[in-house]
This record gives structure tokens, C-alpha cells and sequence, in this order.
């Protein structure tokens, strides 16, 4: 090794140093205080209202009316516990675990699809869970989601103009996500899907990829969605065939498949045995009702506030991993609320989707707070502003 080679070589492991040095400085940084008050609101908040929702349910599924109440409870108190060590732990550590998260995630959607697997539970005519029912299950898909953001906001921070190419920017990307869209609807699990193709398209967007791309893709999806519909109204798609027609008419069956958009507000019977799902994908029927038109717009208010927030912390964000891990986060959350409120407002057919915070379900809240938990470290590494 030359004299100049080696001074070289010696730069560059101080470079590292410095930059590693920076970045456990950085990490001792305080948490966004308004994103974690929003966080800790909507999680209270939703505590509350699944015990109101739940309490008929419960008492009459089990005799226990706080039964649904202090599952979810726990879990909260888990996922909080564990959204304030991720917060503390440098985000930087996520960029190891891309590929272990999309692998797992992969192995888990093929194993929950694999015929007379003991360990898949159907209901409502699709295998979505794993688990054991009754005492704990959950959605591959959620690890899918986490695995899918991670992986990208790793892959795509180190590519920068690569990203204009179609061997780096789109392929691998496009392939991996239509890998995980087929198996998903094998399930068949549509809301999910679509929550995961828009997440993965919204990060190669922000990546860098050529501008006419967007537009081909948003073109396509536009034609896909329509496509269904109409094949849907016609009986030639079967899956969400009745609930295409019921979005158009939900009193052609009011006891059957219309039953969960023929409802309206001032109805005190809907979380008494009369809604299905009332403690799930429909709690925010129940919250419209027992909190009025105000209260359920204070929520909506908050949901906003907390999305808004954390895209001004990516913006902010110290590196460009870090930015793009807090975009596809806050755009999953935002698309998963908007199409929930927006299916039990009757704007869009009914989906399976759970509305973040507040529907029953303890793995899928942990995991919300661990993708939590990843924004707050991310704001915890916000470069300070320049003294004026």
C-alpha cells in the first residue's frame, strides 16, 4: 500500500467515525413532543371508544363486557412500551433489517395460504390470520406493510439517480411488489393490497422515478379499479361482487349484505347486535353516533394533525432514509384512515380495513405503535436550527 493510499484509506475511517459519532449525538435528541401527545391521544381516545363499541358484543359473546377492553388494553400498554424503546433506539438500525422483514413477510403470506394449514384461520370467507383462534392471531399482511416500507426506504436512499433507471428504479420494486399483491390475494385480502401498491408506488415516487411513469401508473391503477367495478356489477368478478352492488343500493338486501351501510347516525341500536363489526372496520359508525357530528370531526381533526406532523418531521429529517422511512409510514396511516371512514361514509364499496388506533385488534395496534415509535426516532436526529 502506498503512502498516499494508506493516508487515504485513514481519511475515510475518520469520516466514518465523525459521521458515526454525529449520528449517537443526534440519537440522544428529544422525541417531536406534538407527534407523541397526537399518538398517545388517538391511542386513549380509541381505548375508550372500543370498550363503548365492544361492551354488547362482548357481554354477549362471552358474559365479560370489558372482555374486548382489556385485550386491547394490553396490547396498548405492550405497543407503548415498546414505540418508546424504538423511539430511543437509532433508526439507522432498521436498514439491517430490510431483507429478514421481506422475507419473513414473504414466508408468512405463503404459509397462510397453504391448504389445511392448522395454523390459518378463516373468517368471513377469507384466510388472512394466522395464529391461534380465539387466544391470538394475526395478519401477515401487517408485516408485510412494515416489511415493504423498511425495504424501500433502504434500497431507494441509496440509489438517488439510479432511481431514473428502469433495471434499479422500477423492476426490482414493481417484481417485489407484485409478488407480495398475488399472494395477498390469494387470501383474497384487496384492501390490503391496495394499501401495500400504494404505499411501495408513493416511496419510488418520492425516490426519484422518471415523471412519466407517475402518470402511466396512477393511469393504470385508475383503469384497473374501474375495470373491477364494472366486471364486479356484472357478476363476471365474484369476489366483491354483492359488495359492489350494495354500495349502490344497500337496501336491496337490508338484512343480508347491505347491512353495513343501511345504518345512520342517531341509531343507538347499531353496537347492540345490529352491526357486525361494530368493535372493528365499523367502529367509527359508533363514534359518529355517540360522539355526534363535532366529536367525530375532532378525531378526523387529529388524524389529520398527526399525518401533517409526521410529513413535516420527514421533511426535516436528518438523512434521506430517514425521510423516506417517515413518508411511507405516515402514507400508509393516511390511506388506511381515509379508506376506512370513507367505506363506513358509504363513499367507496366495503372493504375489509381497520381504522387505525381504535379498531379491535392488539398485534395490529403494537405494530402501529412500533411504526410510531420509528417516526419518533427519526425526530429525535432533526438537525437543531442555526442560531440566528
Amino acid at each position: 500500500m502506498t503512502r498516499d493510499e494508506y493516508r487515504a484509506q485513514k481519511a475515510a475511517k475518520e469520516r466514518m467515525r465523525r459521521t458515526e459519532q454525529k449520528h449517537k449525538q443526534a440519537a440522544k435528541g428529544s422525541m417531536d413532543i406534538p407527534f407523541l401527545i397526537l399518538t398517545l391521544l388517538l391511542t386513549v381516545i380509541g381505548l375508550i371508544m372500543l370498550f363503548s363499541a365492544s361492551f354488547p358484543r362482548a357481554y354477549y359473546d362471552t358474559g365479560d363486557g370489558t372482555f374486548y377492553f382489556k385485550r386491547q388494553a394490553m396490547f396498548a400498554a405492550v405497543g407503548l412500551v415498546t414505540m418508546f424503546v424504538v423511539g430511543k433506539v437509532n433508526y439507522q438500525r432498521w436498514r439491517g433489517a430490510s431483507r429478514i422483514l421481506v422475507g419473513l413477510a414473504l414466508f408468512l403470506l405463503i404459509l397462510v395460504i397453504i391448504p389445511h394449514n392448522p395454523l390459518a384461520i378463516t373468517a368471513n370467507n377469507a384466510t388472512r390470520w394466522l395464529g391461534i383462534e380465539g387466544v391470538l392471531s394475526f395478519q401477515p399482511s401487517e408485516i408485510a406493510k412494515l416489511a415493504v416500507i423498511v425495504y424501500f426506504s433502504d434500497t431507494i436512499s441509496k440509489k438517488r439517480e439510479k432511481m431514473l433507471t428502469w433495471r434499479q428504479g422500477i423492476l426490482p420494486y414493481a417484481a417485489l411488489l407484485g409478488v407480495i399483491s398475488v399472494l395477498m390475494m390469494l387470501e383474497p385480502h384487496l384492501s390490503g393490497t391496495v394499501l401495500i401498491l400504494c404505499t411501495g408506488a408513493v416511496l419510488m415516487i418520492v425516490g426519484g422515478i422518471q415523471a412519466w411513469l407517475v402518470a402511466v401508473g396512477v393511469g393504470g391503477v385508475g383503469a384497473v379499479g374501474f375495470l373491477f367495478v364494472k366486471l364486479a356489477e356484472k357478476g363476471i368478478i365474484k369476489y366483491g361482487s354483492a359488495r359492489i352492488a350494495m354500495w349502490h343500493d344497500p337496501w336491496l338486501d337490508y338484512s343480508g349484505d347491505g347491512y353495513q351501510l343501511a345504518v345512520g347516525l342517531g341509531r343507538s341500536r347499531q353496537k347492540f347486535l345490529y352491526l357486525p363489526e361494530q368493535y372493528n372496520d365499523f367502529i367509527f359508525s359508533v363514534v359518529c353516533e355517540e360522539l355526534g357530528l363535532i366529536g367525530a370531526c375532532v378525531i378526523m381533526l387529529i388524524f389529520a394533525l398527526l399525518i401533517l406532523r409526521g410529513f413535516w418531521i420527514a421533511l426535516h429529517a436528518r438523512d434521506r432514509f430517514g425521510a423516506l422511512l417517515v413518508v411511507g409510514i405516515m402514507t400508509h396511516l393516511a390511506l388506511q384512515t381515509f379508506l376506512n371512514i370513507a367505506v363506513v361514509s358509504g363513499f367507496v364499496p366495503t372493504t375489509g380495513i381497520s381504522l387505525p388506533f381504535f379498531s379491535y385488534g392488539g398485534t395490529a395496534l403494537c405494530l402501529q405503535l412500533v411504526e410510531m415509535g420509528i417516526v419518533l426516532s427519526v425526530s429525535r436526529q432533526i438537525p437543531a436550527p442555526k442560531a440566528g
